[in-house]
């Protein structure tokens, strides 16, 4: 809806895997913000809008057992690449073992935080467009956290800041490259820090 392409083939979500989640996660933040939250979470008599304290509830349960979430994932995208970058003639026989010695090259090796899925019913990689791509949902996560700092340093909800988005990134599909068009909406690169905030796992904890 908001593509400025020459081609159509670039336009819209005709982007790399690791970035067609980008966009959309970031609108998903509105949901949660205060100031939206407070135009349809009413009480269904009184009308009365949500407390600000049992919304800060709400967001607070966001972080439950990232821990354990967090980990089990990586450990999936971790096998994911295994997988793939193997050479034809390296294709194991003993599946188990091959899992087992995957995490023990990463340091993933902890057996109270299994993997997501386990091989042979691994069907995001082997059949449906993820292969060598199921890291695209952490990355677009990361992507997604540094904007929503973004947002929260320059003001929040604002017509000011929604044109920034949409012109910087919206509007672009597969026509630029996508990290420079990240950069061109935060202003500068990449950043891990919001990501484990907004997790729960950086070192506050909070």
């Amino acid at each position: 809806m908001f593509s400025r392409v020459e081609y159509p083939t670039f336009a819209g979500t005709n982007v790399p895997r690791d970035f067609v989640e980008y966009p959309s996660q970031v609108n998903e933040m509105w949901a949660a913000w205060p100031e939206v939250v407070r135009n349809y979470a009413k009480h269904y008599k009184t009308g009365e809008p949500m407390p600000e304290s049992l919304l800060e509830k709400m967001v607070a349960t966001r972080k439950f057992n990232q821990g354990f979430e967090t980990t089990e994932y990586l450990k999936a995208t971790l096998l994911d690449q295994a997988w793939h970058t193997l050479k034809p003639d390296q294709v194991p026989t003993d599946v188990p073992s091959f899992e087992a010695a995957t995490f023990r090259r990463y340091g993933a090796d902890f057996d109270p935080v299994p993997p997501r899925y386990r091989s042979p019913y691994f069907a995001h990689v082997f059949y449906i467009g993820y292969s060598a791509g199921y890291y695209a949902y952490i990355w677009s996560d990361v992507l997604v956290a540094d904007s929503i700092e973004w947002f929260r340093r320059h003001g929040g909800l604002s017509r000011a800041n929604g044109a920034h988005f949409r012109e910087t990134v919206l509007s672009h599909g597969d026509s630029v490259e996508p990290i420079t068009l990240f950069r061109e909406f935060t202003g500068g690169d990449l950043e891990i820090g919001p990501l484990l905030s907004l997790r729960g796992l950086d070192e506050t904890g909070n």
